[in-house]
This record gives structure tokens, sequence and C-alpha cells, in this order.
């Protein structure tokens, strides 16, 4: 099958390439490059042995979009591309809603014309909000606490709506947890621009001596040390649920993918150090706005309904990141 892969060079989409082309099918990455880097498509090639079609540009860019239908047959589509920091997101909202809602009406305007109605849609169980209790069902009540989040909210109804106007489209909304680790090859991971947005490389640029110390934010959460909790989910297994979604595409579904665990923010810290035998000094700062107590999924449906469950735990998690940053950033 060939997969248009939208953010296919980055984090979670260079994973899910790698899995795709594993076991067959050819991702075709469209990627604007603002926040990855171009190199990534030699690393999926040495992984995998086998070359991406990547595409330079934006998803907003429907002439760019009518080359590439037209130039592949896309069967179907795995849509990662958008803005993801929910700090920033509070920042600056706009440029949230237009990028994230703004992409993702073209990608479909263009998915529409081309007769291509395979859709997977990277969300996030931030369209929860702070949730009454967890863990958390895919039936539970919608509720955002940041722009970032009501994007996420905002793409899944207008998919929603999309299917109601015309059922012959399959979409499948997967709703991710906090995805951290790297691939076993450690050639690829998570390495943002920037001062990171995520907990894991903070910890990893701290850990290699590029940032001082890990800013930890609030410690006067509803949990057992009063940093947030959440379902740390390794980005491998989380690559291999989209791989079950495309497999089982079937008008429209929705998925939590998490390991349903949830563990704080100075519980990471120590698994981090313990796993890699390295000190990562941290400070308490004061929350950030929109984040919530704790958060972590019931991961039972997809396992019914799509055979998919998380395999890795938080060790490997831990340790792989480390061979990443030992591989490859301190290289380069």
């Amino acid at each position: 099958m060939n997969v248009l892969v939208t953010g296919g060079m980055g984090y979670i989409g260079s994973h899910t390439c790698v899995e795709l082309t594993n076991i067959g099918h050819n991702p075709i990455i469209i990627d604007n490059l603002s926040n990855s880097k171009p190199e990534v498509q030699d690393k999926i090639e040495k992984i995998t042995g086998k070359r991406p079609v990547f595409y330079e540009g934006d998803v907003a860019d429907k002439s760019l979009l009518n080359k590439i239908f037209t130039d592949n047959k896309i069967e179907a589509v795995i849509h990662f591309a958008g803005y993801k920091a929910v700090g920033e997101s509070v920042e600056k909202p706009l440029m949230y809603y237009r990028n994230n809602i703004g992409n993702t009406v073209a990608l479909c305007e263009v998915m529409t014309e081309f007769n291509c109605k395979n859709i997977i849609f990277s969300s996030s169980a931030t369209v929860y909000g702070a949730p009454k209790s967890v863990p958390i069902n895919e039936d539970f009540e919608l509720h955002c606490t940041n722009p970032y989040g009501r994007t996420k909210y905002m793409i899944e109804e207008i998919l929603r709506d999309l299917y109601i106007s015309d059922n012959t489209w399959n979409i499948t909304l997967l709703r991710y947890f906090n995805p951290i680790g790297a691939h076993d090859s450690g050639l690829i991971g998570e390495d943002p621009q920037g001062i990171p947005n995520n907990l894991m490389p903070y910890i990893m640029k701290v850990a290699l001596g590029e940032l001082p110390c890990l800013n930890v934010f609030g410690n006067d959460y509803n949990t057992h040390d009063g940093t947030g909790v959440r379902d740390y989910i390794h980005v491998v297994d989380l690559a291999k649920g989209h791989i079950k979604a495309l497999e089982n595409l079937n008008g429209m579904s929705v998925y939590n993918l998490g390991t349903g665990t949830g563990y704080s923010v100075l519980d990471l810290v120590k698994a981090f150090e313990k796993e890699n035998n390295i000190k990562v000094p941290y400070e308490i700062k004061g929350r950030r706005p929109g984040d919530i107590d704790s958060c972590f999924a019931n991961p039972d449906k997809a396992l019914k309904e799509l055979g998919w469950k998380a395999e890795l735990n938080v060790e490997q998690m831990c340790s792989s990141v480390w061979k990443y940053a030992q591989n490859y950033i301190n290289k380069k």
C-alpha cells in the first residue's frame, strides 16, 4: 500500500515510516521540516534498506498535495503534521488554529478529489481535558484545557462530520498518551528544535550537559509526589499501533494508545537515572497553564478490536533514549 505520511520526518512519523516499510508498505512523506531534520530520510533508509519518497512542503499547500497524489497512487493517509506544544498554544492560539485545522481541511479536500478515503488521524489524550477519573475510556466526555487540545478536538469533529456526509470514508482517530523512547538502532528519536517542550527530550539534553537542569513545572498536583502523572508509551509501540489501525480501517473508529500505567515526572526522572546510571538535576518551577494532575489510558478497546497493546516498559523507554543520545546527538 502507498501511504501518505504527513509530518513523516518527525518523531512519531519517522518511527511509523520504519514500521510501514518493515511490513512492505510504501510511505510517501510530506514534511515542512519545521520541527524535524532532512537527514531523517537517510536514517529511515539505513534502518529499513529502502529510501522513502519525501516531499518538502506544507500540508496546507494544495498544489503540492495534488502533485503528490498525482505522482503516487495514494491509498491511505496517516496524518501527523501539526504543532503540538501545550504552552506555546496558550501563547499563540491563532497560529495553532490556522496550522492544525487549516492543514487538515486542505488535506481532506485533496483526498476527496482523488477518491482516497482512508485516513488515520494523530489525535491526543488532551481532548479529555482534566478527566473526572482515571483510567480514561474512549467514551469519556471531551473537554479541552488548552488551544492545542481544542485543535485536536475540532479536527476530530471535522472528521466526524466528513464521515456523516459520506460514510464510504474510513476514519480512525488515535488518541495518543505520552510517546517517549527511540528506535533500538539508536538512529532516530526525539530531537526537537530549541528548548524541548516535552519531558523526555528535556531530560536527555540535561543528561548530555546541553541544558543545566530540568525544569519541573509544578509539585503541588494531586498525585503521589505532587508532580504531574502521565501515561508514557514507547514510540515504537505507538508506531505499531498505526499499523494495526491501518490493517483494521472500517468506518469511524476511535482508540486510546497508551499503556494504562501512570508515571509522575519525578518517577520518570528516577527511572532514567537508574537505568542509565546518570544524574539528572532538576528545579521545581511554577505550573504551566493548561496542565492537569493525572492522565492515563484504558487501552482495552485497542486490544479487543485491533489486537494491539504496548509491549515495551519504562526502563526500555529510558535506555533507548540514552542510546539515541549517545549514538547520534553527541556526534552532531
